[in-house]
């Protein structure tokens, strides 16, 4: 017998935090991190010309996910398709700053997974500045009906 089977129809679940009377589904996080892209991004004219690597870390938030229930692959996001998502829209146009390119990845997102919230990271492992850094990087949050 499942666990949830002992619960009264009209308690919390406990094992997901949600009211069942209320009908809420779940809210599921799709999160990636370190997708590696070589683009043409950037201020300098060899950043655009040459390219460079830029990494992204990915985070957005869907209650539209029936594997919570159904534990089916074809009921979740595709991790793959993201990934995809994010270089196709990387590759298309070329930005001067990190912060329209993550904004352009998260309103994309916004739109094809129908996000409530997106984050988006991208870093420049190697930036062409005088001194020596690890990385640079940029942050976007951005939530769904924000123009």
């Amino acid at each position: 017998m499942d666990e949830r089977d002992d619960l009264e129809p009209d308690e919390p679940d406990e094992l997901d935090g949600h009211d069942d009377d209320e009908g809420s589904e779940p809210l599921v996080t799709i999160e990636i991190v370190g997708l590696s892209l070589y683009t043409h991004h950037g201020v300098e004219e060899a950043e655009r010309t040459v390219g460079q690597r830029l990494v992204f870390d990915l985070s957005f938030d869907v209650s539209d996910c029936d594997a919570t229930v159904t534990d089916r692959i074809e009921d979740t996001v595709d991790y793959g398709k993201v990934c995809e998502l994010a270089n196709l829209v990387a590759q298309q146009k070329n930005y001067r700053t990190l912060e329209r390119l993550c904004t352009a990845i998260a309103d994309r997102l916004l739109n094809d997974y129908e996000a409530h919230a997106v984050w988006v990271k991208a870093a420049k492992p190697e930036p062409p500045i005088a001194l020596s850094v690890t990385e640079v990087s940029v942050e976007v949050w951005r939530e769904a009906g924000e123009e």
